[in-house]
């Protein structure tokens, strides 16, 4: 296992930046831990309490869900979807990350891939009723932060949510600091892309010194309400027999409607 060095892992960042290879370093942070889970140095180790209240307070009950965590790391917060009923995808750019996890948890119900966040599966698309990200983007430079809030919401179903755990920073400083904590303007940036923001907590954790942090929540309700005020014009047109041609009723919609 080789001992972290903060510095050279900030210049090590910098470096790739540079280059414009902002994903090329993470597998490092993976098996510079030579297999022990333990030693990552960014990992808690445990779920995220701000997750782990969202999912006792939003129960899959019966339904069969979908839940995907974005840059899972070595699990947590993917096993603790998986255990409050979820079908879980969690996926990482590092195969290093992959492996600690399928050798952490052998058993587990969770697909665990590596992928590319910019370039995930087609099919993934608007597939996902939670949509799980935590910490990802503090670590990406310009463009790509933008490009992965994009590309997150992209996952998300009609009816699905969006968490989204960071490190926070006030407006204007910390300029220079890696990983990069988003302000408020920043995060709030997500509803660019489509979605209305739930709820937003801002909080400093348990560390020493402590660590500010936002927790946010977004949803397509747009969609949804749409979609059911068309239902419902549906299914008034039937009962008035309002019938045209035949005993059925054709509808022809823009996709653009939902």
């Amino acid at each position: 296992m080789k001992e972290f060095d903060p510095e050279k892992y900030k210049q090590m960042v910098r470096d790739h930046h540079e280059r414009d290879d902002p994903l090329g370093w993470f597998d490092s942070i993976y098996s510079d831990a030579e297999g022990d889970h333990t030693a990552v140095f960014w990992a808690d180790l445990v779920p995220n309490p701000y997750l782990l209240d969202w999912l006792e307070k939003n129960p899959v009950a019966w339904l069969k869900k979908k839940a995907i965590a974005i840059g899972c790391g070595v699990g947590d917060d993917a096993e603790a979807m998986a255990a409050a009923g979820y079908e879980v995808t969690a996926f990482d750019i590092a195969p290093s990350a992959i492996s600690l996890c399928q050798n952490r948890y052998p058993n587990t119900k969770v697909n665990y891939l590596v992928a590319d966040l910019f370039a995930y599966p087609k099919e993934w698309a608007q597939d996902y009723d939670l949509v799980y990200e935590c910490n990802t983007i503090q670590v990406l430079p310009g463009k790509y932060r933008r490009d992965a809030m994009d590309a997150m919401v992209s996952l998300m179903s009609d009816e699905g949510a969006l968490l989204v755990s960071c490190r926070s920073r006030n407006s204007g400083e910390e300029l220079d600091t890696i990983p990069l904590p988003l302000d408020k303007k920043e995060i709030d940036g997500f509803m660019n892309f489509g979605v209305h923001q739930k709820s937003f907590l801002a909080y400093d954790d348990d560390q020493e010194p402590s660590v500010p942090h936002f927790f946010a929540t977004y949803s397509r309700e747009r969609r949804k309400r749409e979609r059911n005020n068309l239902s419902r014009m549906i299914i008034t047109l039937v009962n008035q027999n309002f019938l045209v041609g035949s005993d059925k009723i054709s509808f022809q919609c823009s996709s653009e409607a939902f």
